[in-house]
């Protein structure tokens, strides 16, 4: 990000003051991840009147960002990058926050009542009273011959966004690894500013892991109608560089085939960041297990947003049914759901998961689940460019993929909010508004 965006942020004063007896000060919470979670933790205890000093510390050197945005409007320059900044330098101060950047934890030592002391890999100790882990997630690395060659990237961070777009100008030929959100979305907007881009899906259908097949397919025509090469059931076999130099000239696909490129994109999804949970002791499984009100197996240390495993928020789950998010909307909600625990209250999940994904002139929201739907109804209006499914589980309305449609989406999004329902045989016609339509279950 620009050095604007990136200026030293308020004192870390929870590391830098100390008792007269030489240590630090303790922090009454250290939030480990400056991540849209962890800001949002921070800014809803305020809210709720937690007058405790709290320290907000995280790994990178920028102040706290908005994250959707690199992988489209930063990367296309539409957007500077002072505005991803969540909150000033004054709000942090003004609020008792020490806002602490550049500092990496590497090991917890803490106490039965659940204080302790982090260590940064600096030498750094910030003790606390209470621990709040919001470290998120890394991006998956693909580990094929080449994959360390000059012009291979990842789009996790900012840094990797800076990374991209200095690249970018000097490159015709990009290839995009992996068909999901992320990999769309930047393929979507390297095409948008003149490349020639292949996205290469490994799998048989595009975004497999978060839509269903017709809304995959979907987006496979639109794209490939774009002008996008969009290859599924196709991997990668090596990265190539000319005349055995260190800079990426091309990707060998399995059959042999090479394409060109400047710019390798890597999107193959993420690993929640577990390291500081175990060595703590923590139940992990696929991200920091957590109980209904984002508290960890110890009882104490809350975990919020990409890192954590947390019961099946959506009503009528199976028991015992857990899942782990990866979106803003729950990033926001399960930090107010810590923030609550933090300040002795128990307040458990409530809200309906959502999620957004622009691609190009696609605008896709999804509301709710769809996973064990036994039903799909498909909306599609080809003269406004609408289209919608609706997924079914034993006749009730579960969830819904909306490209273009917003009405659809707020009406699926309040409709499973309220526990009603969506009659699919009435759904089914694309002229009719979902919202005249909605029942009590």
């Amino acid at each position: 990000m620009s050095t604007n965006a990136v200026e030293n942020a308020a004192p870390a004063a929870a590391a830098e003051d100390a008792t007269p007896s030489g240590t630090p000060s303790r922090t009454g919470l250290l939030i480990i991840g400056a991540s849209q979670s962890g800001v949002q933790l921070a800014v809803s205890l305020r809210a709720l009147g937690f007058d405790e000093h709290i320290t907000l510390l995280g790994d990178e050197d920028h102040r706290p960002y908005q994250r959707p945005a690199l992988s489209k409007e930063f990367l296309q320059g539409t957007v500077e990058s002072e505005s991803l900044i969540f909150r000033s330098n004054e709000y942090w101060a003004e609020h008792n926050v020490d806002l602490v950047k550049g500092e990496y934890i590497v090991r917890i030592d803490r106490e039965a009542d659940g204080s302790g002391v982090a260590h940064s890999s600096s030498g750094k100790q910030f003790p606390f009273k209470r621990l709040a882990l919001t470290v998120g997630a890394r991006a998956r690395k693909l580990e094929i011959e080449g994959g360390d060659l000059d012009g291979v990237l990842y789009l996790r961070n900012a840094d990797d966004a800076l990374a991209l777009k200095a690249r970018v100008g000097d490159a015709h030929d990009v290839v995009v690894i992996g068909g999901g959100f992320i990999g769309l979305e930047a393929a979507s907007s390297l095409q948008k500013m003149g490349k020639n881009v292949t996205v290469l899906e490994f799998g048989p259908r595009l975004v497999g892991r978060a839509v269903g097949e017709e809304t995959a397919e979907y987006f496979l025509q639109a794209h490939r109608s774009r002008g996008l090469d969009i290859r599924l059931s196709t991997s990668a076999a090596r990265f190539r560089a000319d005349d055995g130099g260190a800079v990426v000239s091309g990707v060998e696909l399995q059959d042999g085939t090479v394409l060109p490129a400047q710019i390798v994109l890597i999107g193959i999804g993420v690993i929640p960041n577990t390291q500081l949970a175990e060595q703590l002791g923590l139940t992990v499984d696929n991200g920091i297990v957590v109980d209904r009100f984002a508290l960890a197996s110890d009882g104490t240390t809350v975990a919020i947003g990409d890192c954590a495993n947390m019961p099946n928020p959506v009503p009528g789950s199976a028991p015992g049914e857990r899942i782990r998010l990866e979106s803003v909307n729950n990033a926001i909600e399960h930090a107010k759901v810590a923030a609550y625990s933090l300040t002795g209250r128990r307040e458990e999940y409530a809200g309906i998961p959502w999620f957004w994904s622009n691609q190009a002139d696609l605008k896709l929201q999804i509301a709710g689940l769809c996973n064990g739907y036994d039903q799909t109804v498909l909306r599609r209006d080809e003269e406004r460019g609408k289209f919608s499914v609706l997924y079914y589980r034993q006749g009730q309305v579960i969830a819904a993929d909306c490209v273009n449609a917003p009405l659809d989406f707020m009406a699926v999004k309040n409709a499973l909010a309220k526990g009603q329902n969506i009659p699919a045989e009435a759904a089914a016609d694309p002229a009719t508004p979902l919202k005249t339509i909605t029942t009590d279950s």
